[in-house]
């Protein structure tokens, strides 16, 4: 798989700009601010409905503009196919598939399969377990993207969940009774542990196919300094069985236990979005321990195994590396280089041409403001 072709119309910093690109490595250049990372950025759009940088679609349009667009030529197994988003911040996007409409933008997750790498992932070590959720979920859905699917009906049985308990919270705040607006909650129970059990189960296996992908990878990264382990850490306990219908009891179960927690605190305190990747050097966890080297080649070191293991699958995927290489000394720089270098399609970012190791110094490209221009 491979990108032959991206065009953006007023997406971030570009009023128009058309980039036609090659299988193997491509190296973007630019000064930081021109745009390099925005290109990279429209990709991975592409490639998950979100972007790796803000919460929100609004800053992805350019300033002035009322909506933005991504135009993506995709070649996979001898077939072409053409994704085009348009982006309306504060209205429902709208997707094209071969320039036909698809009913919700999530019907194009699939068409591009891609790994991007940033500076914005030292978060998945040192941030909020969101972070670590998003990077599990993202790929979940790479692998098999009935998942997004399954992710937004979870996400949207805890958002009205979350609406009940909250009207039920205030209500009693003002003096009203607790029973007459909950009526509805053991529906809604039903429905996030159903949704919740096919979500948790996928990870699941997700987190135990990528340990030792991630263990490898570290280990390359690092040169054996210590020895990466990656594991599910769930409110429903340890050791939990990936049977859909077990999950589903153990969530009902946990619900009924934390009910009154609930009512109390009017929020949804049980499910999948409660929970979180464990991450360890050693025996020790990274987040408080492990220094900004080892944190930044452990999350390093987890794009690589998401990478990896979409090859597994006999995926291809793409792999991006957002300005990369400037954070590693030069040995960590060569064995990321050797790790990498036969990918179907590699790209780089870079703001010093020489940060780049030799082995890697494909396509290049002038990234300049509002344009880009191959220059090899």
């Amino acid at each position: 798989m491979h990108v032959r072709r991206v065009e953006l119309t007023d997406f971030r910093s570009y009023e128009r700009v058309a980039v036609d690109l090659d299988p193997g490595v491509s190296v973007l250049v630019g000064q930081n601010g021109m745009g390099k990372t925005n290109l990279v950025e429209a990709l991975g759009y592409v490639a998950t409905l979100d972007s790796h940088r803000v919460a929100t679609d609004a800053p992805l349009v350019r300033v002035g503009a009322s909506s933005a667009v991504i135009r993506c030529a995709i070649a996979h197994d001898g077939r072409e196919l053409l994704v085009e988003l348009e982006i309306v911040p504060g209205r429902a996007n709208r997707a094209r598939l071969n320039r036909s409409p698809v009913r919700r933008p999530r019907e194009v997750l699939g068409a591009l399969r891609m790994v991007l790498f940033a500076p914005e992932d030292l978060e998945l070590v040192r941030g909020d377990p969101s972070e670590r959720r998003r990077y599990l979920d993202d790929l979940l859905v790479a692998r098999q993207p009935r998942y997004a699917g399954v992710r937004a009906d979870y996400d949207r049985v805890v958002k009205q969940r979350n609406a009940l308990l909250r009207t039920a919270y205030l209500t009693r705040k003002v003096g009203g009774t607790r029973g007459q607006d909950l009526s509805t909650l053991a529906v809604w129970d039903q429905h996030l542990a159903y949704h919740g059990a096919e979500l948790l189960a996928g990870r699941l296996e997700l987190a135990a196919a990528l340990g030792p992908h991630l263990t490898k990878a570290y280990d390359a990264v690092a040169a054996g300094r210590s020895a990466a382990v990656i594991g599910y850490a769930s409110r429903l306990g340890e050791s939990l069985p990936t049977d859909r219908s077990a999950l589903e009891a153990m969530i009902l179960e946990s619900l009924a236990e934390r009910r009154a927690a609930e009512i109390e605190r009017g929020t949804t305190l049980v499910g999948p979005h409660r929970d979180d990747l464990s991450l360890q050097l050693g025996e020790l966890p990274t987040k408080g321990y492990a220094s900004h080297g080892e944190s930044w080649s452990f999350a390093l070191a987890l794009r690589l195994a998401a990478y990896d293991l979409l090859r597994s699958d006999g995926i291809e995927p793409v792999l991006a590396l957002d300005d990369v290489f400037a954070e590693l000394d030069t040995d960590r720089r060569e064995r990321l280089a050797a790790l990498v270098s036969d990918a179907a399609q590699l790209l780089v970012t870079c703001a010093v041409p020489e940060d780049v190791p030799a082995g890697l110094r494909g396509a290049r490209y002038d990234v300049g403001t509002g344009a880009v221009t191959r220059v090899s």
